[in-house]
């Protein structure tokens, strides 16, 4: 289903309106490919859309996330990102500690021995994520 719509139809099951401010901030999520906080949507809508408040990016993004078309993210440093829900496909996260890149990656023999661990203890994987910690290599290199 079209995210605008399923948010749309969300709005509408919850009695909410659709108004131009989270239409514009729809928008603009999802034509990124960031992992916004409330305050990184926040600061790239401000200049632009001056009239968009903290308080209404941060109650959308939760909107977001009940309806389906969001996943909270916690990197460890303390703020809750959001990323938009790839319908296509799984992916995992490369986190540098120093100046918190985040980096999505596939990688299919990952897949795979989680699902040969899964089955060796006979249990169903519902979900699941992978983060890994370290420096990037720009922090590695400028480290050295």
């Amino acid at each position: 289903m079209d995210q605008v719509k399923q948010f749309n139809d969300y709005l509408n099951r919850k009695g909410l309106k659709t108004t131009s401010q989270r239409m514009i901030i729809l928008e603009t999520f999802l034509e990124s490919d960031s992992h916004y906080s409330t305050e990184d949507l926040y600061l790239k809508l401000r200049a632009e859309y001056p009239k968009i408040g903290y308080a209404t990016v941060h109650r959308t993004l939760k909107l977001f996330a009940e309806c389906g078309i969001a996943a909270e993210r916690n990197f460890g440093d303390g703020q809750t990102r959001f990323e938009p829900i790839d319908a296509e496909g799984h992916h995992d996260h490369l986190v540098c500690t120093e100046c918190g890149l985040i980096i999505e990656f596939e990688e299919p023999q990952i897949e795979e021995l989680q699902k040969t661990a899964a089955a060796a203890h006979k249990f169903t994987i519902e979900s699941h994520r992978l983060e890994l910690y370290g420096r990037c290599a720009a922090c590695v290199a400028a480290g050295d």
